[in-house]
């Protein structure tokens, strides 16, 4: 025989739970081997012939073979039955949701999860069985969850059980009938029980702590007790609350905690109760109720540990500003911090504060230049180092203030905003607008840290050797320094790609540069250190190396380059422009290949999904749009929404006006740079960049054309045998910029930082490519000599010659190309040697000499080196025009 036990005074969860249990053991009978709680007792005067429970009268306990315990762990409280999980002969499975107590019974198949309600574990189990549910079955199940999660609003409720109460509402649960059910009227008994309960309230305050005790005496017993105390809290909103009741011959104790520092389920072990750390409760025979609370009281005064308060959670050093200080100026300072106020300071006193709000309506009306002392409030609350992180939050409501500056005596050493308080409650969930636009994943050290081993032995499978060893010589000799180091970035995220890609970024917690130094030594290496900005490069072999401090950045104002800070890594991360590339491996010995995931980046790779780390990263660096779009289309990636929506507010107020045209070009080199830039260059003109980068230039389905024009031909210069330009972004750049008008040219002229011969190429394009198109298309159609067409493009740069043969889709350029070849590979057979012994002087006519015999030969007029031994001679003779021929020139 199988029974089903659940705990004595059994609620509605006990009950679901031990139902649900009977449809997975359809051959064990549930039990109520005890008093039941006033609602389900109600709920059983109605229904307990639908449900099947036995009473323990009716259970031969001599032919119990298992024992199945539901919402708990100890047999001492499932009445007499709970004796037979004692006998070596019984089998015991249990299915619960408390945390593990030192009277738990053994069992040979324990299933406990940290979930709301315990009837939600039995519900998924249901679920993945396939088992069918009777909308009325669905009902008691939801009847056990609701109850123990306060309707799904109980701090311990998980998504799994609102998940569970999904599925059941969608097998026809009553609502009507659960609310009928849970959201009982209190009897006059417990109305005078509460009453009792709020006038002895008693409010202690332990190391920043509100706890709130009390007590109350009955000769009857009253039911609902931990109900009452739930609504007592309502009342009272305290951290921690305790009732002690004496009720007939027994002592209930009832203990919530709605904080991380005190678990109440530890509090109440030594009396034998248990339950979870934000609620638990115990039940003593013949206990002293006064003596119970004393003990409870010093037991929460001695584990209670300091909490956090301003000295902890605050920011400081303050960045301040002077009562002269502009509202331009304090505004750039704002966004240089992220910060939304500034307190004003004259000497070492505070005299003020300007918020963001006081900065807009200065701006709005035209009053930029004028100083903040006439925008600042003066009524400046304040609180010390000591004051707690309640007293924060109330001041920070009542007032109506996003932050508190912080004093010792007349000192500012530091200031509280709604942020700092946020975080402390909410760690890196928190919810604010400015700072983030993603919710951040924490484990161990406040990074998702996972699957350390699968990382480690995808570096092991998909590195050369020589770049895995390197990277175990790094931990190793980081670990001899008592230092962390991590290779981020790039690496990380084509790794997990697999994507091929050797860029090596090292981040060092600690001295980057020491670092760097004793590794460049190591490997024998050569080393340039930048100390300004705590970074060094490695040159080993082939391999580049780059090593950094971890750090933080910060921008002076919009579009200025970044001003760098040592930090730790999560700061030297979060300055970077997506969670893609926010990424880190651990190089460390003993963690070696530990993957770093503050900012969900793994998640957007999954998603394909390009996302800022934060709202104001294209406002403070205009080049991320850019970027955005480079990696948006090297993987065939999307931007974010948001992000997108960021990046359309950056261009729309021209912030990219304010970079430097030298950090425009190097942005608009990487995408000219990309395997094919065509997409990314449409993406641009779908976003309006092309005014602030070329000036002028109107994308066309005809340049996309020629972009699409230019892999081939790079292509077909490589099958040829032909050198391929090493900056195959420079065929591109002429492409577009053949487009541009002269008004246009002028302005990349004048603005871009282009090399010379650059420039000229340009120039080349605009001045003559019409007539030097057509010139090749009159070669190409008629029989002229080689000569002829090494005429046409003499002293043209290879990118030019390209991009015009892209812009003017020249036909035959098979043809074209084999010429091009022929005109490389051509040489005349006579050298400077052969020409002295001829007996001519050496000196410049050497190449003429040289060049037009080349010239010759192209066009099959010298057949030998007799032919060009006798014609060098004529040459020199004036028998033949030297002309001036210039020297060579390439394709």
């Amino acid at each position: 025989m199988e029974i089903i036990l659940t705990h004595n005074n059994t609620d509605f969860d006990g009950l679901a739970a031990s139902f649900a249990a009977s449809k997975l053991y359809p051959r064990a009978v549930p039990v109520l081997a005890g008093k039941l709680s006033a609602n389900v007792q109600e709920f059983m005067a109605l229904h307990k012939d639908t449900l099947g429970f036995k009473t323990i009268k009716d259970i031969p306990a001599q032919q119990v073979k298992r024992v199945i315990l539901v919402d708990t762990k100890m047999a001492s409280r499932v009445g007499p039955l709970g004796q037979l999980t004692q006998n070596p002969d019984v089998d015991v499975h249990i299915y619960d949701h408390h945390p593990a107590g030192a009277g738990d019974t053994p069992a040979s198949q324990l299933v406990r999860e940290d979930v709301g309600a315990v009837t939600t574990i039995l519900v998924e189990i249901l679920r993945r069985r396939h088992c069918r549910l009777t909308p009325f079955e669905a009902t008691v199940l939801a009847l056990g969850i609701y109850e123990d999660t306060g309707g799904l609003m109980f701090s311990t409720t998980t998504e799994r059980d609102a998940a569970a109460v999904a599925y059941l509402l969608g097998r026809g649960a009553n609502l009507s009938v659960i609310n009928e059910f849970i959201d009982r009227p209190l009897s006059i008994e417990q109305k005078e029980l509460l009453r009792e309960l709020t006038q002895r309230t008693v409010v202690l305050v332990i190391h920043g702590i509100r706890v709130v005790v009390t007590s109350a005496e009955r000769e009857e017993y009253v039911e609902g007790l931990s109900h009452l105390v739930h609504q007592l809290g309502d009342i009272e909103s305290p951290d921690v609350m305790v009732a002690v009741v004496r009720l007939h011959d027994r002592v209930h104790v009832v203990a919530r905690s709605r904080v991380e520092a005190v678990r109440v389920n530890t509090l109440v072990q030594p009396f034998g109760g248990g339950g979870h750390g934000s609620a638990a409760a115990a039940s003593i025979k013949g206990g002293d109720a006064g003596l119970i609370l004393e003990q409870l009281v010093k037991s929460l005064t001695a584990s209670i540990r300091p909490q956090r308060g301003a000295r902890e959670i605050m920011s400081s050093p303050v960045k301040t500003i002077t009562p002269d200080t502009t509202i331009d100026d304090a505004g750039k300072v704002m966004l240089r911090y992220g910060h939304t106020g500034l307190p004003v300071v004259e000497g070492d006193r505070l005299v003020g504060v300007i918020s963001r709000r006081d900065f807009d309506k200065a701006f709005i009306h035209g009053l930029r230049h004028a100083p903040v002392k006439g925008f600042m409030s003066r009524n400046v609350i304040t609180v010390d180092a000591d004051t707690s992180l309640r007293d924060i939050q109330r001041l920070l409501i009542e007032h109506d203030i996003g932050r508190l500056p912080v004093l010792e005596g007349e000192r500012l050493v530091g200031i509280v905003s709604r942020t700092d308080v946020l975080r402390t409650l909410h760690g890196e969930n928190m919810p604010v607008r400015y700072w983030t636009n993603f919710g951040s994943q924490r484990a161990g050290e406040g990074a998702t840290v996972g699957a350390d081993r699968q990382m480690a032995q995808r570096l092991r499978e998909q590195l050369p050797s020589p770049i895995l060893e390197l990277f175990e010589d790094v931990g190793r000799l980081a670990d001899g320094n008592g230092m962390q180091v991590y290779v981020v970035g790039g690496f990380v995220r084509d790794l997990l790609l697999g994507v091929n890609n050797l860029d090596i970024d090292l981040v060092v917690e600690g001295d980057g540069i020491r670092f760097a130094a004793e590794l460049a030594r190591y490997l024998k290496g050569s080393l340039r250190t930048h100390e300004k900005f705590g970074t060094a490069v490695i040159r080993w072999g082939d391999q580049k190396i780059d090593v950094a401090t971890a750090r933080r950045e910060f921008y002076q104002y919009p579009a200025a380059l970044p001003q760098v800070e040592a930090s730790d890594l999560r700061q030297d991360l979060y300055r970077r422009d997506f969670t893609i590339n926010a990424l880190a491996i651990r190089l460390n010995g003993d963690r070696f290949g530990e993957l770093v995931d503050f900012f969900q980046g793994c998640k957007d790779l999954e998603l394909g999904l390009v996302r800022v780390l934060y709202n104001l990263s294209f406002v403070e660096d205009p080049t991320r749009i850019l970027r955005a779009i480079r990696f948006e289309q090297r993987y065939r990636f999307s931007i974010e929404p948001q992000t997108l929506g960021f990046a359309r507010e950056a261009i729309a107020r021209q912030m990219i006006r304010e970079l430097s045209y030298e950090r425009m070009v190097d942005e608009l080199i990487l995408i000219l740079s990309e395997e094919n830039p065509a997409p990314a260059l449409r993406r641009m003109t779908e976003l309006g960049l092309w005014e602030f980068l070329l000036p002028g230039l109107e994308w066309t389905p005809w340049i996309e054309v020629e972009v699409a024009a230019v892999p081939p031909l790079l292509k077909a210069l490589a099958e040829a045998g032909l050198p391929v330009p090493q900056r195959a972004w420079i065929v591109y750049f002429y492409v577009l910029a053949r487009h541009l008008s002269p008004e246009g040219l002028r302005f990349v002229n004048d603005h871009y930082p282009l090399k010379q011969a650059l420039r000229e190429g340009l120039f080349k394009l605009h001045d003559q490519g019409n007539a030097t198109n057509q010139a090749l298309m009159d070669w190409l159609r008629g029989d002229h000599p080689l000569s002829r067409l090494e005429a046409i493009l003499r002293d043209w740069p290879d990118e030019a010659v390209l991009a015009l043969r892209a812009g003017f889709s020249l036909p035959d350029t098979l043809r074209l190309t084999a010429a091009w070849r022929e005109i490389r590979q051509t040489r005349p057979r006579l050298t400077g040697r052969e020409l002295k012994t001829l007996g001519i002087p050496p000196g410049p006519v050497y190449a003429r000499i040289l060049n037009r015999l080349r010239l010759e030969r192209l066009d099959g007029r010298l057949e030998d080196a007799a032919a060009e031994r006798a014609f060098a001679l004529r040459l020199v003779k004036g028998d033949a025009p030297v002309g001036e021929a210039k020297g060579g020139h390439h394709v």
